[in-house]
């Protein structure tokens, strides 16, 4: 027989319950007015998991957690994109996914102090614009390994190395790069 704990540890998270009127004195007429009480009102958060779609953009984040950065690329004129675009913004044409290079180079970065309510214990942050060889746009990302209180513009035109975070959280913050060594 399994033996149960004595007493079960104690969290402020779960189910929150206020204005719970209840008698001072459980006496005859304090009992009694329990058959009067207004419904309970519990305020606790709520879980469900959606069947979500990223539509167009499924096959980034699906590489991502698969350690694998994806762009899109115009099959016709050439021109790449690292970041997901499902048609060329000059030709209208669909495009193609392309696997983008595992390094690139700081083409241009920010020290954020603020930040979304998500990235707000993080800061400060360095936000880099990434640029691959033979690819025509930008890719927005955290640049870490670097120190945002000794911010240097030797940092413009360093090499760096993507990485990505082992527990997807199928973000686009899966991946980040780190200066190459």
């Amino acid at each position: 027989m399994a033996k149960l704990p004595r007493k079960f540890e104690e969290t402020l998270d779960g189910t929150v319950v206020f204005d719970l009127p209840f008698p001072l004195v459980l006496d005859t007429e304090g009992l009694a007015s329990l058959r009067r009480m207004k419904p309970l009102r519990v305020r606790q958060s709520y879980h469900i998991e959606y069947l979500h779609s990223y539509g167009q953009d499924s096959p980034f984040f699906a590489g991502l957690t698969n350690r694998v950065q994806l762009g899109n690329r115009d099959p016709e004129t050439g021109y790449t994109y690292a970041t997901p675009r499902g048609h060329d913004m000059y030709t209208g044409h669909e495009t193609e996914w392309v696997v983008l290079p595992e390094r690139g180079t700081v083409h241009a970065f920010t020290v954020c102090y603020f930040g979304s309510e998500e990235f707000l214990k993080e800061t400060p942050f360095v936000l880099a614009l990434i640029e691959y060889e033979g690819v025509d746009t930008l890719f927005l990302a955290r640049l870490t390994g670097v120190d945002p209180d000794e911010v240097s513009l030797d940092w413009i035109g360093m090499q760096v190395q993507a990485r990505y975070r082992r527990n997807s959280k199928i973000k686009p913050t899966d991946v980040y790069f780190v200066p190459v060594e």
